[in-house]
């Protein structure tokens, strides 16, 4: 099992990799200016990382409800699935976001958002819950 967890943006694409060992680790962000050079980038990522399973953050309303952005999640998902073949997992990124920032000086977070340091944060997080319950290790 060799596992690129996705967190999803329109700008940026914040990227983890873990395996069987259970430890998600953060990757340079996908940040390139325009979608298909974002996009190409990440499919050679999972070609050299060779992945088994995609993981993508999920974003659930507070509520637990759908909403628009869950919808762009989708039809990325149908695209990582149709593009790469490979299965793609989707895991609820509820405040994952917000916990990465967390993690960043207060003094550093504009600085910090941009070069996709939180995407990427968010990615581990959202692989690293996959992991966690996939293996057991709860």
């Amino acid at each position: 099992m060799r596992c690129l967890g996705i967190d999803y943006g329109e700008r940026r694409i914040g990227v983890a990799y873990g395996d069987e060992l259970g430890v998600a680790t953060p990757l340079p962000a996908l940040t390139a200016p325009d979608d298909a050079r974002r996009w190409a980038a990440l499919c050679e990522l999972a070609r050299q990382r060779r992945a088994t399973d995609l993981v993508l953050g999920y974003p659930f309303n507070m509520d637990g409800s759908v909403g628009f952005k869950a919808k762009q999640v989708d039809v990325f998902a149908a695209r990582l699935r149709a593009e790469l073949g490979l299965p793609v997992h989707l895991v609820d990124e509820r405040l994952t976001s917000h916990e990465a920032e967390a993690s960043i000086p207060p003094s550093r977070r504009r600085q910090v958002r941009a070069s996709g340091i939180i995407d990427s944060r968010a990615a581990t997080i959202i692989l690293q819950d996959f992991l966690n319950e996939r293996l057991g290790l709860l």
